[in-house]
């Protein structure tokens, strides 16, 4: 059974980022070129719908094949690129106070309790973060999407959003496309 098919929805503003990602990171034609390979050319995402999943591994897949760059490895540099759009959308949820492992522990139940609120069929990640220390956290990303590396990537992304990316350690404990990924996060001294 291929692993990729699963009946869920990704939120819509994933995709219209991911096109706005692939025409800053190399041109339109080349995010022409990648929904005709990936066999969606006829769609137009937009922010206020969701999408099946099968289109992102579409996406991702045959942006792999085009660039030669592993999917992980596309997957975490995109979830990098995510986050000041997403903290921008949702910076009406946060606290001002707020940093790297803050936010990381806020997530699930600020964030992404947002997003399943706003259509039915969203369905982010669950994330289970435990404070283990005072300058640590463990992040358990549940998802059948199998997509860690794109968690791994905003985790990156958000210790660079505050400026804290010479300081936070982000280790993947475990296997990034399993569904069940731990992602250590610490703040060194």
């Amino acid at each position: 059974m291929d692993f990729w098919v699963f009946d869920s929805s990704m939120h819509g503003t994933i995709f219209t980022l991911l096109k706005r990602y692939v025409q800053t990171q190399y041109d339109h034609s080349t995010w022409i070129r990648l929904v005709e390979a990936a066999g969606i050319s006829g769609l137009d995402f937009d922010h206020k719908h969701v999408y099946p999943d099968e289109h992102m591994y579409a996406l991702v897949g045959h942006a792999a094949e085009m660039t030669g760059i592993p999917a992980a490895e596309l997957q975490e540099k995109f979830g990098e690129y995510l986050v000041p759009d997403l903290l921008y959308m949702y910076q009406k949820l946060m606290d001002p106070g707020w940093r790297t492992l803050e936010m990381l522990e806020h997530t699930e139940k600020v964030m992404h309790k947002r997003v399943r609120e706003e259509h039915e069929d969203n369905a982010p990640p669950v994330l289970d973060v435990r404070r283990v220390a005072p300058d640590e956290v463990v992040v358990e990303y549940v998802s059948k999407r199998r997509m860690g590396a794109l968690a791994v990537g905003i985790v990156r992304g958000l210790a660079t959003y505050f400026d804290e990316a010479d300081r936070i350690e982000v280790t993947p404990t475990t296997r990034e496309d399993g569904e069940h990924v731990h992602i250590r996060v610490r703040r060194l001294a």
